[in-house]
């Protein structure tokens, strides 16, 4: 008997306890709302450099970590196929240039043609001019007249048709020069792409091919970017996007610097959605950046969306079906304003003075 009413009276005491732990007052405290993301951190500028013709790598001209300055030669590739497409184009270009003005021009020798032709057409007119007085005074026959005028009309016309000739040859050598300069000039800018520059002030962060190895225009060679600028990639979810917006505050913790927090700000929201994960890439710059960063460091963001001081809270824990509590008169709707990630705000509903439950 004695030890039953022991019994009885620890679980009277647990119970007391238990319910006492289960309710709480709501509390007057601060509330900020904010978006969680992943991160990854990449130099800003970054790029991948491609060869602009297949080939063979002869020599990678930096190390990997350089410091580079803009237009500095990076590698060098090796192709003999430009080389001699640039050559049949300068043998090309200078055909060009001797058939429009050089000793042995086409134009010269139509030129000669035309003088013999003037000649001719002269001489045609002369003995026309002649044949055509004596017809009028009724001298020589109807037939001389005849061939004199038919031959100073063939004169005239194949003069008319070697000047033709002449303007439309003209013309056709001009095309012809202007497009045999287009090609040289492109195949010696192929010749030129053979090494492959830097297009940034920054740093080198990979090189992908060894000397002697194959390379084509499809596989990048080397992946460049800023050495100290870097930019905070994050992965928003869709339901969270239009939430974010430009110069958002947002805390940046990184794996490879314990618990510190940097403080960063939205720079750029990409408006494209990713459809294989349904996130949509926001990028951020820092505030003041870490003394050591690598690309491809990753870790955790939370996008600050808003914040509210002296404010009635709960934890989330003891909401109900999302806006419901459990008080001494049973459930009540609240109106919710900002949640963070445990703590939601109480527009109305219940008071500083209501005891809320823990749901069981």
């Amino acid at each position: 008997m004695h030890t039953l009413v022991l019994r009885i009276l620890f679980v009277t005491i647990f119970i007391s306890c238990s319910t006492k732990e289960d309710k709480i007052l709501p509390t007057v405290s601060n509330v900020t709302e904010s978006v969680y993301s992943s991160v990854t951190i990449q130099p800003d500028s970054l790029y991948q450099a491609y060869a602009s013709v297949n080939g063979i790598l002869d020599k990678n001209l930096v190390e990997e970590g350089q410091i580079i300055k803009k237009g500095v030669p990076i590698l060098q590739v090796i192709n003999s196929n430009p080389k001699l497409n640039a050559e049949n184009a300068r043998l090309s270009l200078e055909l060009a240039k001797n058939n429009y003005d050089g000793n042995a021009a086409i134009l010269s020798s139509i030129e000669e043609e035309i003088k013999a032709a003037i000649l001719k057409m002269t001489n045609d007119s002369i003995n026309y001019c002649r044949q055509k007085n004596l017809w009028s005074q009724h001298i020589g026959s109807k037939v001389e007249y005849d061939t004199k005028k038919l031959t100073y009309e063939l004169s005239t016309n194949n003069l008319s048709l070697l000047k033709n000739k002449y303007y439309r040859t003209r013309e056709e050598l001009q095309t012809q020069l202007k497009q045999a300069k287009n090609t040289y000039k492109t195949s010696v800018i192929t010749t030129k792409d053979f090494t492959i520059n830097s297009k940034i002030n920054g740093k080198i962060y990979a090189l992908y091919k060894n000397p002697g190895e194959v390379v084509n225009t499809l596989e990048p060679l080397a992946s460049l970017g800023s050495d100290s600028v870097f930019v905070i990639e994050m992965l928003v979810d869709e339901v969270d996007i239009v939430k974010i917006k430009k110069n958002q505050k947002t805390l940046i913790t990184l794996d490879a610097y314990d618990e510190e927090v940097f403080v960063a700000k939205v720079s750029k929201i990409y408006p494209k959605k990713d459809e294989r994960n349904q996130t949509f890439m926001v990028e951020a710059l820092f505030e003041k950046s870490p003394g050591v960063l690598y690309p491809g460091l990753s870790g955790e963001a939370n996008i600050i969306i808003a914040h509210i001081s002296k404010t009635l809270t709960i934890p989330k824990e003891y909401l109900v079906d999302g806006n419901k509590v459990k008080t001494e008169k049973g459930l009540t709707e609240i109106k919710i304003g900002l949640q963070s990630m445990d703590t939601v705000e109480v527009l109305s509903g219940i008071t500083s003075k209501t005891w809320i439950y823990k749901p069981q």
